[in-house]
């Protein structure tokens, strides 16, 4: 049962990781601004 409880937390944690990035770099935050230029300007033409 513990195994179970701890691979839900990973699933969940893992989700809320990858849409605090979407987030971050849908509205250019912080994780976007460390990031190179031209890997920004790239990005920021996909989006």
């Amino acid at each position: 049962m513990q195994s179970k409880k701890k691979k839900t937390i990973l699933i969940l944690t893992l989700i809320i990781i990858f849409i605090a990035t979407l987030l971050d770099l849908i509205y250019q935050g912080l994780f976007f601004q460390l990031l190179p230029k031209p890997i920004q300007s790239y990005i920021g033409n996909l989006l």
